[in-house]
């Protein structure tokens, strides 16, 4: 997708030099890609505490088990 940006020339210069990008799409593209991993993390982090997770996930894998048995012999009745 092409995009017309503004952008100060002393920060393109910068963000060029961090990035060590060659051209100024490669630079936007990984700028880019790192800001939202970054607020991706930032939003699991903040879910700390907010979840409950089963972690026994033996518990889980024989429940699995049991109901794909389950399914499968009523598919075949």
């Amino acid at each position: 997708m092409r995009t017309t940006l503004n952008i100060d020339d002393f920060l393109f210069q910068d963000l060029m030099s961090i990035t060590r990008a060659k051209t100024k799409t490669e630079a936007v593209r990984t700028a880019l890609t790192e800001y939202l991993r970054m607020k991706r993390k930032e939003k699991v982090l903040n879910m700390r505490g907010k979840l409950n997770i089963n972690d026994d996930w033996q518990k889980l894998r024989q429940q699995e088990m049991t109901e794909s048995e389950e399914y499968n012999s009523e598919r075949i009745d």
